[in-house]
C-alpha cells in the first residue's frame, strides 16, 4: 500500500450520511484490496461492516467524538488481535498497521475533504489512533497529528 494514489480511493456515502452530516458520530470504515493496492471508504452514521474482512481485520475504522469541553477530536481503532494471534503475529500486524497509517489517514482524509468546506475549525482537531490488542505493548494509544497536517500535505501534491 504505502503511497497515497487519490485514483485508487473509492468513496461510498451510506445514508442518509451527506458531505454536511453527521458531525458528531460522523463514522469512517476504510478497507483495500492487496491485489489492487485500492482503497475504499465508507462515511456514515454507522460503520460499514460488510465490507470488513473478518479474517484479516486489517481495517481502520475512525469517528468525529465530542469530549466534555465539547472539543471535537477524530479518534480511530486499528485491530491488532484479541488473543488470536501469537505474540509474534501481534507484532507483525502492530507493526504493519503503524508503517500504513498516514496512508490510511490520508485516505480517510482526502475522500471526506468537502466535509472540512462545512467545518473548517475540525482541520485542526487532533486525531487519535486506539491500537487494540491483548498484549500490553501493542495496545497503544497514538496522537496523529491534524486533518490539516494531511491535507495541506495531499493538495500540495495536486
Amino acid at each position: 500500500m504505502s503511497n497515497f494514489n487519490p485514483q485508487k480511493l473509492s468513496v461510498n456515502f451510506i445514508p442518509p450520511a451527506s458531505y454536511a452530516q453527521p458531525v458528531e458520530g460522523r463514522k469512517y470504515t476504510l478497507t483495500h484490496s492487496d491485489a489492487t493496492a485500492e482503497l475504499f471508504l465508507a462515511i456514515g452514521y454507522v460503520y460499514n461492516y460488510d465490507n470488513i474482512n473478518w479474517k484479516m481485520r486489517d481495517e481502520v475504522l475512525a469517528k468525529w467524538t465530542k469530549d466534555r469541553q465539547c472539543r471535537f477530536s477524530l479518534v480511530g481503532k486499528a485491530y491488532v488481535d484479541q488473543g488470536e494471534f501469537s505474540e509474534a503475529e501481534a507484532a507483525i500486524r502492530f507493526n504493519i498497521f503503524r508503517k500504513e497509517m498516514d496512508l490510511a489517514l490520508k485516505g480517510i482524509l482526502y475522500g471526506d475533504q468537502q466535509f472540512f468546506v462545512y467545518y473548517p475549525s475540525l482541520l485542526d482537531a487532533p486525531i487519535y489512533i486506539y491500537f487494540q490488542s491483548t498484549y500490553p505493548q501493542y495496545r497503544q494509544f497514538i496522537y496523529y497529528g491534524t486533518p490539516r497536517t494531511y491535507l495541506t500535505d495531499l493538495l500540495a501534491m495536486r
